[in-house]
């Protein structure tokens, strides 16, 4: 028994308020229910807590996370540490009631939930700990991620900023009138062709990363495209803003994220409204699948990403 799974069986023998077991679509992955008396004590401690707070008074978050932590006990907080720091795990999903329909409180709920993880990074796009961006029928912006009838192809986030990011966290907000647009896994340990992209002579090339003027981000950086994290393989890499210096590398690049849509072990998670998903940003790449047209799309997503507590 790993000490993920011995944190999980030793969690949920002392826990009355959390059921946790295999997520039903990926067996590396978690699900996490949180009874809704649970949730309704939450709740209710920070009943205070305005989200303008969080963003202008970075402490309230933690504050936020300690609510959460006297609800649930420390022993969701290592479990939950523990599933994402996990090589063999990397993630979960957490879904609140769906009666439940104040995106106030899912910021709050995910504001928590990340806190007891680590720092949220800042997020240039929207000038706060965390983003809250659309997506409908049509689109002006200079990047694929607000762009519906494409796939937003497999990436992994932080690629062109200098802040370390070891975690992502998406919540569905809003949705109306979706069909199609899953959120697309993959676990880096069961892509069919990880042992050639990453011994590869161009894995360790440094390659120049720059995002458009709707990130809010002018510095440039170089990253190597796979790097050692506890002696295993991790990945770096977003085709819309990575720049290669050569036809070699543009072709090197190109066969890889080709490779990675087309791998068999992609998922595309089954995410409700109210429900997140938190993954180890090193070794699970994300991406969505298209929607099918229609043009009273309308859906909302959360994101929140940054670094484990040292």
């Amino acid at each position: 028994m790993s000490i993920t799974e011995k944190n999980v069986t030793d969690f949920a023998q002392e826990t009355k308020h959390v059921n946790i077991k295999k997520h039903p679509q990926n067996d590396r992955m978690y699900h996490i229910d949180i009874k809704e008396a649970a949730l309704d004590s939450f709740f209710d401690k920070v009943k205070q807590v305005e989200v303008q707070e969080l963003e202008y008074v970075p402490y309230m978050r933690f504050i936020a996370a300690n609510a959460l932590q006297e609800v649930l006990g420390e022993g969701f907080t290592k479990t939950v540490q523990s599933i994402l720091m996990d090589r063999r795990t990397g993630g979960f999903t957490i879904g609140l009631n769906e009666e439940r329909k104040n995106t106030d409180e899912f910021v709050l709920f995910s504001t928590a939930l990340t806190h007891l993880i680590g720092e949220c990074n800042f997020d240039a796009m929207s000038g706060k700990y965390y983003a809250r961006f659309t997506v409908k029928h049509t689109d002006a912006s200079d990047s694929y991620l607000r762009q519906a009838y494409r796939l937003f192809t497999m990436h992994t986030d932080g690629t062109f900023v200098g802040d370390q990011t070891d975690w992502l966290l998406m919540m569905k907000m809003h949705e109306e009138n979706a069909v199609g647009g899953e959120s697309r896994l993959l676990h880096l340990d069961d892509w069919a062709e990880l042992d050639h992209y990453a011994n590869h002579p161009f894995a360790q090339k440094e390659i120049l990363y720059k995002s458009p003027a709707s990130k809010n981000v002018s510095e440039e950086i170089n990253r190597k495209t796979f790097f050692l994290h506890n002696g295993e393989p991790c990945i770096c890499f977003i085709d819309q803003f990575a720049n290669p210096a050569s036809i070699a590398e543009a072709k090197y690049l190109r066969d890889m994220s080709a490779s990675l849509e087309a791998d068999k072990s992609v998922t595309e998670l089954n995410l409700p409204v109210g429900h997140l998903v938190m993954v180890n940003n090193l070794f699970w790449l994300h991406g969505r699948a298209a929607f099918e047209e229609n043009k009273d799309l309308d859906r909302e997503l959360l994101r929140q990403r940054g670094r484990f507590q040292e």
